[in-house]
């Protein structure tokens, strides 16, 4: 369509903003504006402005901001042109004309929809009829009331393979195939698609009949589908479209929620208990489009898929689809029914409560995601726990916001640590040991490998030192990994120790309480050929808290590797079997693997200096 410029601005200004808002958001006059509690977020206090002088609404909490096209759109999830198309008519505009292609496009869709419309009427008239008593019966084994019924257009499609077409004679055939109610065969006659099921319709954000979804009724028909829907159409395409989005839409300003279930069923029996911001994709997984359609309505969608394992690949599929379209204060939440419920069975069988407890308990989905990864395969030997972490890492590396990327590695790999090096137990005080709480001094003990005054050269150790003493608070998430790890540099035992028994860790503080021990701070020299990030003032302190934990990783992970690819060439030599071999060789390559993971992270901001260990980071 020709909209200039120029005729949208005469749109916008032939409208009045806030008469558009306060159909469904109370204003309040203040001064030359109003002010409301924002529709788009929960807020107690107001903080969403609308000016008529400037034609545009702002929030001030959640950042909502537009004209009144784009409220139209935002609010009552209409297309663009729909939405102009409804404000043109009320400001008595005439839309411009459209090209010859446009128009014979608008007209094509224009026909589908009254062809819809007719299909619709006439399944409702079916299941009214004598024909309709099996779909009646089974609506009232659902529970489902007259009103609902009547509510979401449940409708029936008789047996026959011509029965549509002989009720809608007066429309071509080839319209009733163009939408998706019939069926061509080469060589044979069309016949209709939707045969002996209970029918319901499929609706745009403006509540016209796109599609429709039917629901077998006979049992005893193994070889069709339970459950069919329309083919994508010029008026439905299914990865674009969420069912029951423009009765869900409305309600979800009110709850400040929005439900994802998996089909419209389920939609329906949500609705009947009460639940009415639910929608539903159809029939495929969530699709790009659809996240954003959701995310337009609330920044943390809930989805509430069937506790079965179908259901949970189903969640799963969504959050794979989601990882890379994360964005600031936008992500998914996630429910997990208990095994083998749907919604309809948890209400039926516990009540609405009990639904409404585990949506109001829906789980991040960082917290979603490594369970999934944890549960997914056996942990019992070093070699899958590395797997869990290629897996969870591998997640990380899909999310396209580097700010959201840095820090689900973060919290990816503390939850990672403190699952595969499990907390050591803390040792019991005895008369005449330090007692927590005392002065700020951590003795030296007479036994162990803390009686080396001289800590062996190592340099991926004494940078890791020096970082945990930039930021030492950081040593409260990583103390049970390196209190288990088998780590030959005594510097990190003081550490520990310094930290269980309730010392004060600062910047400043960790020197003296190194040198009580007679212990030295990693000078800058230990460390000179490793350039991490973390040692330089150069990137976000987020980022370089999460190279940090990265390294500690790494510092963690070789002594292990280190052993094995020792013993495997011990067991090589003592019998040179191909066994041995091959184990060595594989050991060997996860040991040049290692060291390549080592270099590029300890040379990828060589630019940068480091950084004296003694300077402080403010916490």
């Amino acid at each position: 369509m020709a909209l200039t410029p120029q005729w949208l601005d005469e749109l916008r200004a032939r409208i009045t903003l806030s008469s558009v808002i306060s159909r469904t958001t109370r204003l309040t006059k203040a001064g030359h504006e109003f002010k409301a509690c924002c529709p788009f977020h929960n807020e107690k206090s107001p903080s969403f402005t609308v000016n008529d002088q400037k034609g545009f609404y702002h929030c001030f909490g959640c950042g909502a901001h537009g004209d009144v096209i784009r409220w139209m759109t935002d609010q009552r999830g209409l297309s663009f042109m729909d939405a102009v198309k409804e404000l043109a008519s009320e400001a008595g505009m005439e839309v411009p004309a459209p090209d010859p292609r446009a128009a014979q496009a608008a007209e094509q869709r224009d026909t589908l929809h009254d062809v819809m419309k007719a299909a619709q009427d006439w399944f409702v008239a079916q299941l009214a009829g004598p024909e309709g008593e099996k779909a009646r019966a089974y609506l009232a084994t659902r529970g489902f009331d007259a009103h609902t019924v009547q509510r979401f257009g449940f409708g029936y499609a008789p047996e026959g393979r011509q029965a549509l077409k002989g009720a809608l004679k007066d429309v071509p055939e080839g319209k009733l195939i163009e939408a998706g109610l019939r069926i061509a065969v080469e060589d044979k006659e069309p016949y209709d698609r939707f045969r002996g099921r209970l029918m319901l319709p499929i609706e745009d954000a403006r509540g016209r009949v796109i599609a429709f979804g039917g629901r077998i009724l006979d049992a005893q028909k193994t070889d069709a589908p339970k459950y069919l829907n329309s083919p994508d159409t010029p008026l439905f395409d299914k990865g674009r479209t969420l069912y029951n989005l423009h009765r869900a839409g409305p309600a979800s300003r009110q709850t400040g929620r929005i439900v994802v279930v998996e089909g419209y069923m389920d939609v329906i029996a949500l609705a009947a208990a009460g639940i009415a911001d639910a929608v539903a994709p159809l029939g495929t997984a969530l699709t790009e489009r659809q996240l954003e359609l959701l995310w337009r309505l609330v920044e943390t969608p809930i989805l509430c898929f069937d506790g079965d394992a179908a259901g949970q690949r189903a969640a799963m599929r969504a959050i794979a689809r989601a990882l890379p379209m994360l964005r600031p204060a936008h992500s998914l939440r996630i429910v997990r029914l208990p095994a083998g419920l749907d919604p309809d069975d948890l209400i039926k069988q516990r009540g609405v409560a009990a639904l409404d407890a585990l949506l109001a308990d829906a789980r991040p989905l960082v917290k979603v995601l490594w369970e999934h990864e944890r549960d997914a395969q056996p942990l019992q030997t070093p070699e899958d726990k590395a797997g869990l972490k290629a897996r969870l890492l591998a997640h990380v590396e899909t999310i396209a916001d580097r700010d959201i990327q840095a820090l689900y590695r973060r919290e990816l790999l503390e939850k990672f640590s403190a699952f595969a090096f499990p907390r050591r137990e803390q040792r019991e005080w005895r008369p005449g040991e330090w007692k927590p709480g005392g002065q700020s001094r951590v003795p030296p003990r007479p036994t162990g490998r803390s009686r080396r005054k001289a800590p062996p050269r190592d340099g991926l150790s004494a940078a890791v030192l020096a970082g945990l003493i930039r930021f030492p608070a950081e040593l409260a998430l990583h103390a049970d990994t390196l209190a288990t790890a088998p780590l030959a540099d005594p510097r990190f035992e003081a550490l520990v120790d310094a930290f269980e028994a309730g010392e004060p860790l600062e910047s400043a503080a960790i020197a003296p309480i190194l040198a009580a021990r007679g212990l030295a701070a990693p000078a800058p020299e230990e460390y000179a050929d490793l350039r991490f990030g973390f040692l330089g003032d150069v990137i976000p302190e987020d980022q370089a808290r999460s190279e940090l934990a990265q390294a500690i990783s790494l510092l963690v992970e070789r002594p292990a590797l280190e052993a094995a690819l020792a013993e495997a060439t011990r067991r090589f030599e003592a019998d040179l079997s191909e066994g041995a071999y091959a184990e060595q060789q594989r050991l060997l390559k996860r040991k040049l693997e290692f060291d390549a993971r080592l270099r590029q992270m300890a040379s990828a901001r060589a630019g940068v200096a480091p950084a004296s260990p003694a300077k402080p980071m403010a916490e």
